[in-house]
């Protein structure tokens, strides 16, 4: 019997989606750097993203250890068209842009973070910073660039079931935890409603 394998790339020459997942594990996977490292190394390709904290950092959600810092859980993973304006523009800087930013006020609500009405619902800029500054001291970073993200990320995440994320999670993955806090963030200001503590 003749043993086949399989073509590590498609008939374009591109790489299979099989074969870009597995990368983008092992990128993502790697030892996570500080907020600080990676705003310097960041490029502007598209790609995935992780981040990652430790135990003590919402201990309620526990999420897989990372192989190379087993002290580090997965939280959350993404897309974007842009690693680096996605993660410099939106998750360190702006809610109304940021799911993991409202997700991660929602959680924190004990923290006393504030929110008042634009087009939609974001922090007042005092705790955008507070926020940003506690996403700096807490969380670590990886990422994997990749030409067409949008293709694997639905398999990472049905891969490594982040606590944080909703959408693409199994039914039985899904923490009820995280869709409180985003609901509790979602209605925490109304455009009647200046400001309001979530």
């Amino acid at each position: 019997m003749t043993s086949m394998t399989i073509p590590q790339t498609r008939p374009d020459g591109a790489p299979t989606d099989g074969t870009r997942v597995e990368e983008a594990l092992r990128l993502l996977c790697g030892p996570p750097v500080e907020v600080d490292v990676a705003v310097k190394r960041l490029s502007r390709g598209s790609g995935v993203y992780a981040w990652w904290a430790g135990p003590s950092i919402l201990p309620e959600l526990p999420g897989p250890p990372n192989e190379n810092v087993p002290s580090l859980r997965l939280l959350y993973l993404g897309r974007a068209t842009s690693l680096r304006g996605r993660i410099l523009r939106n998750h360190l800087r702006r809610s109304g842009s940021s799911t993991l930013r409202r997700t991660l006020a929602g959680l924190l609500v004990s923290e006393g973070y504030q929110t008042t009405f634009t087009d939609r619902v974001v922090l007042i800029p005092e705790d955008e910073s507070r926020l940003t500054a506690w996403m700096s001291a807490h969380l670590r970073l990886t990422w994997a660039e990749d030409a067409e993200p949008a293709t694997i990320e639905a398999e990472l995440v049905r891969r490594l079931h982040p606590p944080l994320n909703v959408h693409g999670v199994d039914p039985e993955h899904l923490q009820a935890a995280v869709v409180a806090a985003k609901n509790s963030y979602n209605t925490s200001s109304h455009p009647d409603e200046p400001s309001r503590t979530p």
